[in-house]
This record gives C-alpha cells, structure tokens and sequence, in this order.
C-alpha cells in the first residue's frame, strides 16, 4: 500500500476531477490492462502493431487505454494514490520510476526476469542502470533514447558549413555563421517545457560533470551553486547573442521540429524520436538531416550522453499477474518486436539480439555514440524526483521568456526545490 505521505504527496502533483480516483473495473480472465503513452506523434499505430503480435502468440487480450503524453505524467500518479493502476503501465526509468516504487505501487519483476533468462537478452548498462530499484526489479527497458544536435543538412551545407563542431567555441563560431547568413542557429520548442531540459543537462554535465549533477538531482547541491550559475550564463550568453528562434515557449517540439525541417532554423537539440517524426514526414536520414552530438566544453570532464529510458512495469493493483508478466517478458525479448519497434520509433533497444543493421545511417552512428560515452544520464526530469522536477521545468520555461531574470529565478528555485525534497 502506498504510505500516508507518498499519498498525499501523488495526490497533490495534479489537480484533477475527483471523478479520476474512483476505482476502475478491473478485467477478468485473459484480459491484461494495459496504460502508455505512445500516442500520436510518438508512436501510437506502430505500437499497436506490436501489442497485436503478443496477442496473436499467447491468450491474452490487452485491453489497451492510451494517454496523451502530457497528460499521462499526472494521471499515472492520480491512478496511483487511489490505488486504481492497470495491470501494465509504461514509464520513464529513473527518478520517476524510484518515486513510484518508494510509493509501494510496483510489483517486482525478479521472479519474471530469473525465469525468462533476461541477463541474456537485456544489454547489462542498461539493466545496471535503469531496471533495479532499491535492489529489486521493477521495471522492463523497452527503448531507449538519446538527445543531440539534429540539423537541416542543406541549409548547413547552404551556409559553407563542412564540419560539424566538436568543441564549445566550434559550435559558438557556427552559430555565428549561420547568424551572419541570416539563418536562424537553433530552434527551441519549450511549450511543454521538457525540450528545454537538454540544454541544461549538457551544459552542467559539460562544466561540473556527472557527479556534481547528480549531487543536484538528489539535493546535496544547490540550484543557487557556482556551477549551475556557471551553466545558465553559458545559456543565457546563447540567448542574448539571438542563437535561438523567438518565442520558444509558444512553440511545441514538433513545431522546432518542422522549423528545422522547412530549413526556418539550422538545428535543434532533441531526442532521437525526431528521426522517427521526421522520417515520417518522408525525410530522408542522412541525406535531408542528421546530427552531431553535444560539444565538449571543459577540458578533463566525461563525456556525457542524455536520453530517457522508456519501460514497462507492473502494478500492485491490477488483477492479471501472470498475463502482465507475459506482456513484459514478450516485449522484450521479441528481438521482431524490439526491431519493428524501434526502427519505427526512433529509438535504440536495449536487446543484444537486435541486429544493427536494423537501424538507419543515422541512429547507427547514434549508437556508437552513446557506446563510446563515459556516462548515460537520465534527462533532467527523469533524475530527480518529480516534485522537484516541476520546479527545475519551470524554471527552465520562466528562463526562456526571460533570460534576463537568470539570477532571481535561481534564487527562487534554490529555495522551492529544497522544500520539495522536503515532500
């Protein structure tokens, strides 16, 4: 059971009618509950395709409730406090997953993983670090992602560009460039305030590194730190200097998005489900766009890779353990699955059994980077936990409007996230 404070903590991260809490009508028999957020731009007629596979090689029926994936970050903690959680759910590994696990909400999937051989099919960086939970299993990796710099090559290639940067004044001298041919250098969609989030995972990865941040994430540091002042002045420096295209916050990602593509901006630091927006729309990977990874800042700091870990736990209050566990074992270990899936999506599986080959030019290269990195982080509001997670998403979104007021809202949010870790 959830305890008392975890309750009124889940319950109070989202206003929502009181209707939400009421439990659900659970299903019977074969019947496995089934909640996630690969909707529409993320995912959804693939995924589908996927689910109808497990439901043709067992027994099961999923019965499938697909959330936006805005709206899916407080429904999922709603459904928890009232103890109305589906058999299968999806969510991000990390701080989101360890606040859900604290909350008493999860089943433990150790049993499932010994006896479905998953140490052989789960790449172990993955599994170290994104399925183990105050030393259980609670969660089943089914993609992952990565964020870098994605970039119209015809209009870099317009601007004379022929070599992408590797360091932090390479990249100033190309913004500079584009600027001076009168391209915008990047674009920001930051409605919904996570795509900001990128820009201040590298930039204090770069400078402080990854054991500083970490210290950020859990709250033994402070928002009102040298380090991370150092860091927003790098970013306000880029926004005082016109790199980003106006108005981020009015803009979502797919708007940034479709700006780079149109060639309105050269650029734009995202996620690797870009590709599978982007091939949608008949780009071409490789040929109409592609990457380069975030530069290198500070001399002597580990190279840092960002990128969320999408998965799929079980909860403790649905009824069909066994057909839940089924599920998971299913998703993940169908090699046929995992490459439709992520060749698809725009994203890297975590199954050794995936040939390579199964991805494009660009999301090859994109594995060899995230190969090659001294540390994988989880993105910003997947490492520290969600209560203080909305304060940093905000901070980052007042940030965007003004750059100007850095220092007041540092100040604020040194203050407002020590009282969430309170919470």
């Amino acid at each position: 059971m959830i305890t008392l404070n975890r309750r009124r903590v889940l319950a109070t991260m989202a206003v929502v009618p009181a209707l939400l809490l009421g439990a659900p009508a659970f299903a019977q028999g074969g019947d496995v509950t089934l909640t996630h957020y690969f909707t529409g731009e993320f995912g959804l007629k693939i995924f589908n395709e996927q689910v109808a596979k497990f439901e043709a090689a067992t027994d099961y029926t999923i019965k499938n409730s697909p959330i936006g994936h805005e709206d899916f970050k407080t429904d999922i903690l709603v459904r928890a406090a009232g103890d109305s959680l589906p058999d299968v759910f999806s969510y991000w590994a990390g701080a989101r997953t360890q606040f859900v696990v604290d909350s008493g909400s999860l089943h433990t999937i150790d049993d499932m993983w010994a006896r479905d051989g998953l140490d052989n099919v789960v790449a172990k960086s993955v599994a170290d670090s994104a399925t183990m939970y105050n030393g259980a299993r609670y969660l089943v990796p089914f993609n992952y992602h990565y964020a870098g710099m994605f970039y119209n090559t015809q209009v870099l290639a317009d601007a004379g560009v022929t070599e992408m940067p590797t360091t932090w004044d390479g990249f100033l001298a190309l913004c500079e460039t584009l600027k001076g041919k009168g391209v915008t250098p990047i674009a920001l969609g930051s409605k919904n305030r996570w795509p900001a989030q990128f820009w201040f995972d590298y930039l204090l990865l770069g400078t402080a590194g990854p054991d500083y941040r970490a210290g950020l994430m859990n709250g033994s540091a402070s928002y009102d730190d040298a380090e991370v002042k150092a860091a927003m002045a790098m970013w306000k420096d880029l926004a005082d200097k016109g790199y980003f295209a106006a108005n981020a916050n009015a803009d979502s990602w797919t708007d940034a998005s479709d700006k780079v593509a149109r060639g309105d901006a050269a650029m734009t630091l995202m996620g690797t489900w870009i590709t599978g927006y982007w091939n949608g729309l008949g780009l071409e990977p490789g040929t109409d766009y592609d990457f380069f990874p975030f530069p290198a800042i500070a001399d002597g700091v580990p190279v840092s890779v960002v990128g969320p870990v999408d998965g799929l736990v079980i909860s403790n209050d649905g009824e069909n353990r066994a057909g839940a566990e089924a599920f998971l074992s299913f998703m993940m270990s169908n090699a046929d699955v995992q490459a439709s899936w992520t060749g698809a999506y725009g994203a890297l599986s975590a199954n050794v059994n995936v040939d390579p080959a199964n991805y494009n030019v660009v999301m090859q290269r994109v594995s060899g980077i995230v190969a090659g990195a001294d540390n994988f982080a989880f993105n910003y509001d997947l490492a520290t936990p969600p209560p203080v997670a909305e304060v940093g998403l905000s901070m980052f979104s007042r940030f965007m409007d003004d750059p100007s007021k850095v220092d007041d809202i540092l100040a604020q949010v040194a203050a407002d996230a020590a009282q969430a870790f309170t919470e």
